[in-house]
């Protein structure tokens, strides 16, 4: 089962490009955090977009 992606907040430059991209809406940009909602239907995208590679697709 794919799980929710997970956020390296090391990498992540809060540029809110994932938050753009996603087609379910279940992005949230508030300053410094990134939140993924259960609307996240796990497709990806924001992964592939993320410039700064902070976005992970865990396949566990």
């Amino acid at each position: 089962m794919v799980k929710i992606p997970k956020i390296n907040k090391d990498r992540c430059c809060y540029c809110g490009g994932c938050v753009g991209v996603c087609p379910q809406n279940a992005m949230d940009l508030r300053e410094t955090e990134i939140r993924i909602s259960e609307n996240c239907t796990r497709c990806g995208v924001c992964v592939k977009f993320c410039p700064a590679g902070a976005l992970e697709k865990d396949a566990k």
